[in-house]
C-alpha cells in the first residue's frame, strides 16, 4: 500500500517558514464552478449541505482531487452560527442569505444567546470526516466570520450596499454596538475552537464587508473585537488568517488586530502591503478573481508577475483576492495551481 505523502506547504508559509514551491489554495475553491458540486447543489440547499456533515464533507473534498491544492477549507457558511443564537436564517433564490428577525433593539441583543454553539457540532463531524479521508496528506483550515461581517448580516438582515442600518446603531447606540459585538466574539470563539478540536489545522476568519469602513471606525468600532477573537483562536495554537476586503486604506489597523497571516484582496499592491507591515506575518493573496478569465498565456504571466513581487522571502500563500466566481472555468483554475507550481526565481 502506497503511504501518502504528507504536504506542509501551506502551514510552514503560515509560519513564515521556507516551502519547496509557494502553497497554494483558493477561497471558494468548493462551489458552483465545479459540476460536482452543482449536481449535488441541485438536489440540496446551501443549508442541507452543510448540516449534513457527509455531505460537507465530500464538497470539501472535490476541489483537493481536481485542483491539487495545498489546503482543503471546510465547506460551511459564514452564517451557520446565527441559528444557534436564535435568529431565523434562509437562503432565498438570486437574493442571498435573509434573517427573517434582524436585530435592531436592545431587546433582540438582550434574547441572543451565546450557549448554543454545540448546535455547530455538525461542522466539525463534517471536519472529522475530511481528516480521515485526507489522512494528513494536506491541512482542512477552518473558518468564522469576524464580528463586524457577522454584526452587519445580523442588523442589515441580509446583504448590504450602504450598511446604513449597522452604521446607523454603530454610531447612535455605542453601548448597544458594544454589547453586540462582545456577544459574537463569545460565539464565534468557541465555534472557531471546536473546529481545531475537530482536526482543523488553521482558522480564517473572514471579514468580507469590513471594507464598508473607514481607518478611524474601524479603529474604534472593530479592531478591539477582532482582536478579542483571534486571540481566543490562536490560544489554541494553530494559525490565524486574518482576511478583510476592501481595505486598501486600513490594512495596517487590520494587522493590528492580530492573526499569523494577513489576507488581502486583490486592489492592494502585495509587496507593498507587506512591506508596510514590515514582514511581521505571513501573506495571502491576491490574484483578482477575474483574472482566472484570462486566455492561459496572459493567466500565467499575471500569475508569475504576483510571486515574483513576494519574492523569496517565506510566508506567501497564494490565492485569489476573494472566492472564486461560480462562471469561472475549472481547467482555467487547474493551469493557475500549475503555473504557482512551476514558478522559480530566476
Amino acid at each position: 500500500m502506497r503511504v501518502a505523502t504528507i504536504n506542509n506547504r501551506f502551514l510552514d508559509a503560515c509560519r513564515r517558514r521556507p516551502t519547496d514551491v509557494r502553497p497554494v489554495w483558493f477561497m471558494r475553491q468548493a462551489g458552483r464552478y465545479l459540476k460536482p458540486y452543482r449536481d449535488l447543489r441541485a438536489k440540496h440547499t446551501i443549508l442541507e449541505i452543510c448540516k449534513r456533515p457527509d455531505l460537507a464533507a465530500t464538497v470539501t473534498l472535490m476541489p483537493v482531487e481536481i485542483l491539487d491544492v495545498d489546503a482543503a477549507i471546510i465547506f460551511a457558511d459564514l452564517l451557520l452560527p446565527l441559528e444557534p443564537m436564535g435568529l431565523k436564517l434562509h437562503f432565498a433564490a438570486g437574493e442571498g442569505p435573509v434573517i427573517e428577525n434582524p436585530v435592531r433593539t436592545s431587546q433582540d441583543v438582550d434574547t441572543l444567546s451565546i450557549s448554543n454553539t454545540d448546535d455547530l457540532g455538525y461542522v466539525g463531524e463534517a471536519i472529522q470526516i475530511v481528516c480521515k479521508a485526507l489522512g494528513g496528506r494536506i491541512p482542512v483550515i477552518g473558518f468564522v466570520g469576524a464580528p463586524f461581517t457577522m454584526a452587519s448580516y445580523m442588523i442589515e438582515g441580509g446583504i448590504s450596499r450602504t450598511f446604513l442600518r449597522t452604521k446607523r446603531l454603530m454610531y447612535s447606540n455605542e453601548t448597544l454596538w458594544r454589547r453586540l459585538m462582545g456577544k459574537l466574539v463569545d460565539v464565534l470563539g468557541p465555534y472557531a475552537l471546536m473546529q481545531v478540536a475537530s482536526g482543523a489545522r488553521a482558522i480564517q476568519v473572514f471579514d468580507s464587508w469590513v471594507g464598508a469602513l473607514g481607518p478611524d471606525d474601524y479603529v474604534r468600532y472593530v479592531q478591539p473585537y477582532s482582536r478579542a477573537l483571534i486571540d481566543r483562536i490562536r490560544s489554541s495554537g494553530v494559525p490565524v488568517i486574518h482576511f478583510g476586503t476592501g481595505i486598501g486604506g486600513f490594512f495596517r489597523e487590520l494587522h493590528a488586530a492580530g492573526g499569523d497571516v494577513l489576507g488581502i484582496d486583490w486592489r492592494i499592491n502585495i509587496d507593498q502591503a507587506w512591506m508596510d507591515i514590515s514582514y511581521r506575518t505571513a501573506i495571502q493573496g491576491n490574484l483578482d478573481p477575474a483574472a482566472l478569465f484570462a486566455p492561459l498565456a496572459e493567466l500565467k504571466m499575471k500569475v508569475h508577475e504576483l510571486l515574483k513581487r513576494t519574492g523569496s522571502r517565506p510566508g506567501h500563500i497564494f490565492n485569489l483576492g476573494h472566492g472564486i466566481l461560480p462562471e469561472t472555468p475549472v481547467e482555467n483554475v487547474k493551469a493557475c495551481v500549475q503555473f504557482v507550481r512551476e514558478f522559480r526565481l530566476q
